[in-house]
C-alpha cells in the first residue's frame, strides 16, 4: 500500500494510492485523519483498503502537487556515517554509537518540487538515503520488536550545504537550509516491505548514478536505530529517521561534485519508488 500528502484546489490533504489516481482520504477525516501523521496516530493506516475508501474522491496524481510524505511531523532523526562504503571514503573509524542529528519540518522539499541552494553557499551536495516513517508510540523499544512500530517506509535526500555543516562538530547549520531535504514520493507500508535491510538504493545526478548499494551496507540497521533513538527520545506517529548515505556524495570526489541549478536528481529504493527533484538558486 502507498500513502502520499499532497496539494489540490488550495488545500493540503493525504491519500492512499490507487493506480494513475489518489483517493482523498481528508473527505473522511473523522476516520481518516486530516494529515499524513493524524492517520497514522489514529492507527488508521493499518489494513487500509479501497474497498474502505468506497465513496470518497479519486483524484488523478497527475493533477495534484505532491507534499512532503509526513509534512507535520514533529520529528526528525537523521543519521550520519552510516554506511560502510561512506565510512571508508570519509577516513573515520567504526563508529561506537549512531551518530544523530536533527532536521526541521521546514527544511523539507517535496518530490517533484526543488531543491534550493542558498545564496551563502554553492555547495549543495545529495545524500540518497532510505527513510522510516514511525507509525505508533515508541518508547524504550528492543530491537527485536522494533520493526513493529514502523508505519513504513520512503524515499530522502538529505541535501547538505556542507561548509555549513563543517562549520563546527555539530551538523545541524549544514542539514537545515530550507527546502533542502527531498522526502517522498510517497509511504509504501511495511506489508510490501517486511525487511528494511534488503533493499537496493541509487541515487542518480542528472542521469549518472552517483550511488549504489543495498541497505545491507548499513553498520547500525533499522531495528538497532530505532531502539538507539527510542532510548532518548520518545518517537510519535510520523516522526522519521532518515537512516544514512552510502559512498559516492559529491564531497569526496575528485573533482568535488555539487548541485547547482538546473540539475534533476534522483533516489531510488526498490520496493519504494523515485524521489525526483530539480535544483534551483534561492529567489530573494
Amino acid at each position: 500500500m502507498k500513502l502520499m500528502s499532497f496539494a489540490h484546489d488550495g488545500r493540503s490533504s493525504h491519500g492512499l494510492v490507487s493506480g494513475e489516481h489518489v483517493i482523498d482520504l481528508a473527505a473522511a477525516s473523522k476516520r481518516f485523519g486530516r494529515s499524513m501523521r493524524e492517520l497514522l496516530a489514529l492507527d488508521a493506516a493499518r489494513g487500509l483498503t479501497e474497498a474502505a475508501c468506497r465513496g470518497l474522491p479519486r483524484i488523478p496524481i497527475a493533477a495534484v502537487n505532491f507534499e512532503p510524505v509526513v509534512p507535520d511531523l514533529c520529528k526528525i532523526l537523521c543519521v550520519g556515517i552510516n554506511y560502510a562504503s561512506h565510512l571508508k571514503e570519509t577516513g573515520r573509524e567504526l563508529p561506537l554509537f549512531p551518530m544523530i542529528f536533527t532536521r526541521f519540518a521546514d527544511s523539507q522539499a517535496a518530490h517533484g518540487s526543488a531543491l534550493i541552494r542558498p545564496a551563502v553557499s554553492t555547495k549543495l551536495d545529495f545524500e540518497g538515503e532510505l527513510a522510516v516513517i514511525i507509525g505508533r508510540r515508541a518508547h524504550r523499544v528492543k530491537a527485536a520488536e522494533a520493526l513493529s512500530y514502523v508505519a513504513g517506509y520512503s524515499c530522502y535526500n538529505d541535501g547538505s550545504i556542507r561548509d555549513w555543516q563543517k562549520h563546527t562538530l555539530q551538523f545541524t547549520p549544514g542539514k537545515n537550509f530550507p527546502n533542502t531535504g527531498g522526502f517522498g514520493p510517497w509511504l509504501v507500508t511495511t506489508d510490501e516491505i517486511p525487511d528494511p535491510s534488503a533493499l537496493h538504493l541509487t541515487t542518480r545526478l542528472n542521469g549518472k548514478v552517483m550511488q549504489d548499494t543495498g541497505t545491507s551496507d548499513m553498520i547500525f540497521n533499522v531495528p538497532q536505530l530505532i531502539e538507539y533513538c527510542s532510548a532518548f527520545t520518545v518517537l510519535s506517529p510520523g516522526d522519521v529517521i532518515v537512516s544514512g548515505t552510502t559512498g559516492g556524495v559529491g564531497a569526496f570526489r575528485e573533482p568535488p561534485v555539487w548541485m547547482k541549478p538546473g540539475d534533476v536528481v534522483e533516489i531510488e529504493i526498490s520496493s519504494i519508488g523515485i524521489l525526483r527533484n530539480t535544483i534551483a538558486d534561492e529567489s530573494d
